[in-house]
């Protein structure tokens, strides 16, 4: 076991098997053994070794425990169900036997079998958590029924009445079984039992989180629509505490909804259950002032009371009233809070919220106003004058960042704007003095000016102003030098260097931002939509393996968590862990990743390293299953994860976003009817009696064609509604998602030479069931998909030429289209020569047919039918296009080696010479980048140019 522990394997089997020479039957260093055979690789022999062990039924504690790590390394948790099975029955009245069984039930989710171990377990022992085990178990139960009337009638009722049963005799102990009965009313509906629960004896157990029981009971009076209830409480806990947020927020909207219904309070009781209810525009006008006067007399600054009186006059606006004024003027309220909380970062995500709240025209005067009260001081009269701390560079931030929202510097002319971002720089670099001390895990004060004149610039490249971009990557290049941390920084520069189509820079920005568990599925995206986009195959393959190690080990992990609630009564964590997982298992970025993996693994390997056949079987790939959760897909990317300061109407917007899903979930209905259209060539190309219908049919071949032609169909159809949708011509802001690759996938011809090749697959299959004579009409049509086949192919090359980067006016301009065009002709050229390998699996024993025909009838004129020449020329060709292509690809290389780009004279005298020194390496780093996507994609054609070679009839 120590050698185990030491990932000492072969050590482990050596002395494993020493002690199994003395003794034959110890089982405990058999399953020992099997652990070090399953690590070294000899998975076929662990399991027959396990499974001699478990035929026995052990009950040594040894030999379980060690057989349950076993199969956990297998992936094989349902068999360790069967171990404790077996060793229950043997030694039934085990507490810890039983509750193993329990928790391996409870990794395989099996509910209802945990149901009865929990019981079994409390007629054992009659200890309260493990008869609260069952009770959870119903209710999961109840979560994962198809049918919402069976978990309403049956399952949820039956927990309720096994809890009641111990409240009547009164054995509830601990919180986390009243947490349970809570769950169970509210899933229930039985939301007055559920707030007599809370605000009764057993709620008094509800201590471990803050204002528990105050938010259970809230919670239940919003869902009675108990409206006097909602505000009394929500008045007593802000007059606790006046800087909670939410229950302003409560507070607010009971009393609206209290004045709607022209609720008045009642004579003579108590006005609720809570107390006192305010239910009048004046009385929230009262209260919110009282709440100001109470703060201005606390310790330390509190910002809740302020923005409530922000909150409450955008609501009073938005109804249409006239009681605004009594709060006072917004920009004058604004005005002041900037003064008390000017040099807090949160001030400027405080004051976003409220800004409509300004009318325009006053927005360059309320800029003016505030930056009169930022201390500045200026070394000469025409210089710019600077903070003389941190509080007043934070009060300038927030002055720029506000500018910024209000639309101030869109409006600028180009010169404006450039003079602006000198400023910001200069802003930024003696900002830098403030962070001398600053560890290389923190973030430089300053670092938001570097941002924000990065955004000016890339408004400027939008407008075409080339050379903006190529600042954008210095500066940021710049900021990073100097605050290595920052995640604002390398994102954006993920962003620019994948819009320029420079993949390789972004792989060690994308690692060093050492993204974490769920993050691989919410901003894996950067990563996954260019890699193989861009031609570098081998950053893809690694790219996809990141997410979907996430992805798969998610299942396992979750069962792990469920276990660990189970064993600390955090009941209601688990059914938030079941929703979790079952989000990442219908997560648009995991199907996208599977699917684009396979199509990659395909690409870089099927008959080249191993045949289209066994690429297709290792991958368990068949052309009936989609493994796709379509209805379910959900959308878990973070569009937001990149900082804007722009205004609402250039902002990312919910339209936005539901147009980004639409197009990647066409994108991607697309993609996955390629992989399995492709994934059914194999298939077709097994032993086909001719004209014999009724046998095909019984080997399940006709079936098989079938599927393919009816895919074929979806294909059409998903084709026609990407391009349905293309139409809009939608643009998303430049820091919104980024597009898929559907519009250049149609426009520059692979579309239609990826479908024409699929039904060109299916006549050929026509042509092999009704053999040679009397087809000369399919042969025909064969033979004119051949040629059009190659036009298409060779227009598709066409639109690969012209220089990838090239100089204009000394300024860089980079065509990444013709990149991803290159990508796609690999690709299709690949696809190409799949369909080609199976029609030369079709027409090869035609060939030898006819040969063996000749030779018996002697005659040397049995003409060869056209079929062959054609197939041939075809063949010939698609050798010649891609001999050319190779060759394009390497005047390519030579052409991006021999560009010098230091001779580049960067005649925009805006260039700092520091700057100078970032502006080459950026430059250098896409050369290099194009170098070496265009080095790959050589390769692999070189490699499939191998392949046509072979294919001569």
């Amino acid at each position: 076991a120590d050698y185990l522990d030491n990932g000492n394997n072969k050590m482990a089997i050596q002395q494993a098997d020493k002690l199994l020479k003395k003794h034959k039957d110890l089982h405990c260093a058999k399953v020992l053994k099997a652990i070090g055979l399953q690590r070294t690789g000899k998975q076929d022999e662990a399991y027959a070794l396990a499974q001699e062990v478990a035929a026995l039924e052990p009950t040594d504690d040894n030999s379980l425990q060690a057989l349950t790590i076993l199969y956990r390394e297998m992936h094989r948790p349902e068999l360790v169900t069967k171990l404790y099975e077996a060793a229950v029955k043997k030694v039934p009245n085990s507490e810890e036997y039983h509750s193993h069984l329990f928790m391996a039930y409870a990794r395989v989710g099996e509910y209802k079998k945990m149901q009865q171990a929990g019981m079994a377990l409390y007629k054992i022992v009659p200890k309260n958590p493990y008869y609260f085990w069952s009770v959870m178990s119903l209710i999961m139960q109840s979560i994962s029924a198809q049918d919402e009337n069976l978990s309403k009638t049956m399952f949820l009722p039956l927990a309720e009445r096994m809890v009641e049963k111990m409240v009547k005799e009164d054995k509830i102990e601990a919180e986390a079984e009243v947490e349970l009965y809570y769950m169970i009313l509210e899933r229930l509906e039985k939301y007055k039992e559920a707030l007599d629960v809370v605000r009764g004896k057993l709620g008094e157990k509800l201590t471990s989180e803050l204002q528990s029981r105050e938010n259970k009971c809230m919670a239940m009076y919003k869902k009675l629509h108990r409206w006097p209830e909602c505000n009394a409480l929500a008045r007593r806990l802000l007059l606790k505490n006046s800087d909670d947020w939410q229950f302003y927020i409560t507070y607010f909207d009971s009393v609206f909804q209290l004045i709607d219904e022209s609720w008045t309070p009642p004579a003579e009781e108590e006005h609720s259950l809570e107390g006192e209810v305010h239910c009048s525009i004046e009385q929230a006008v009262n209260f919110i002032e009282e709440r100001i006067t109470e703060e201005s007399k606390s310790s330390r600054p509190l910002r809740g009371p302020y923005l409530a009186k922000l909150e409450l006059i955008r609501r009073l606006r938005h109804r249409g009233c006239n009681d605004e004024h009594k709060l006072g003027d917004p920009e004058e309220l604004m005005f002041q809070y900037f003064k008390k909380f000017g040099d807090k970062p949160c001030c400027f995500t405080d004051l976003k919220v409220f800004v409509d709240l300004l009318p325009p025209n006053q927005y360059t005067k309320f800029i003016g106003q505030l930056l009169d009260v930022i201390p500045l001081a200026a070394a000469a009269e025409n210089e710019v004058a600077l903070p003389g701390d941190i509080k007043a560079l934070q009060q300038h931030l927030c002055v720029v960042q506000l500018s910024r929202l209000l639309g101030i510097y869109h409006a600028m002319e180009k010169k404006q704007k450039l003079a602006v971002v000198r400023e910001l720089m200069l802003r930024y670099r003696h900002g830098l003095e403030f962070g001398k001390s600053c560890l290389k895990t923190e973030l430089q004060f300053s670092d938001y000016y570097c941002l924000l004149a990065v955004h000016l610039l890339l408004d400027l490249w939008l407008e075409g102003e080339e050379a903006a971009v190529w600042q954008c990557l210095t500066l940021l290049e710049e900021g990073l030098s100097h605050s290595p941390s920052n995640a604002q920084f390398k994102l954006l520069l993920i962003r620019i260097y994948c819009r320029l189509g420079a993949f390789e820079p972004v792989s060690e920005l994308y690692s060093s931002l050492d993204a974490k568990h769920i993050q691989h599925d919410t901003i894996g995206y950067l990563l996954t939509r260019y890699a193989g986009s861009l031609g570098h195959y081998a950053a893809a393959s690694q790219s996809c393996n990141f997410a979907l190690r996430f992805f798969h080990s998610n299942q396992k992990d979750t069962s792990e968590y469920i276990i660990q609630a189970y064993k600390y009564g955090a009941f209601e964590k688990i059914p938030e862990f079941i929703a979790f997982r079952n989000r990442l298992n219908s997560s648009l970025h995991f199907a996208q990743v599977r699917t684009e993996r396979m199509l990659l693994d395909l690409l870089l390997e099927a008959n080249i390293s191993t045949s289209l056949e066994e690429s297709i079987k290792s991958m368990s790939l068949s052309p009936e299953e989609d493994d796709i959760p379509w209805k379910d897909l959900r959308d878990n990317r973070d569009l937001t994860v990149l900082f804007s300061w722009d205004p609402k109407d250039r902002d990312i917007s919910e339209e936005h976003r539901k147009l980004s899903l639409e197009e990647e979930t066409l994108w991607l209905r697309i993609r996955s009817l390629t992989l399995r259209l492709v994934s059914g060539l194999p298939s077709l190309g097994h032993t086909i009696q001719p004209k014999n219908s009724e046998k095909t049919a019984e080997n399940g071949v006709s079936s098989k064609i079938d599927t393919i032609r009816a895919l074929l169909r979806q294909l059409e159809a998903a084709v026609d509604s990407g391009k349905k949708f293309l139409e809009q011509k939608i643009q998303y802001p430049v820091l919104g998602p980024p597009p898929t690759r559907m519009a250049g996938f149609f426009s520059n011809g692979s579309c239609q030479c990826q479908t024409s090749l699929f039904y060109l697959v299916s006549d050929i299959y026509e042509l092999d069931t009704n053999g040679l004579e009397d087809s000369a009409e399919i042969q025909e049509r064969i033979g004119n998909s051949f040629k059009s086949l190659v036009e298409r192919l060779t227009d598709l090359f066409n639109k690969c030429k012209g220089d990838l980067i090239e100089v204009r006016d000394g300024t860089l301009k980079t065509h990444p289209n013709l990149l991803e065009n290159l990508v796609f002709f690999v690709e299709t050229i690949s696809i190409a020569l799949w369909v080609s390998s199976y029609c030369d699996s079709v027409l090869r024993p035609f060939k030898s047919n006819l040969q063996k025909k000749k030779k018996k009838k002697k005659e040397s004129s049995v003409a060869m039918p056209p079929v062959f020449t054609n197939f041939l020329d075809y063949v010939t060709e698609l050798q010649t296009l891609t001999s050319n292509v190779i060759d394009h690809i390497k005047g390519l290389e030579i052409i991006l080696t021999a560009l010098k780009l230091e001779e580049l004279s960067l005649k925009d005298t805006l260039l700092l010479q520091e700057e100078k020194k970032f502006t080459k390496t950026v430059q250098g780093k896409v050369q290099s980048s194009y170098h070496h996507s265009v080095q790959e994609i050589g390769e692999l054609l070189k490699k499939r140019l191998d392949t046509i070679k072979k294919l001569k009839i």
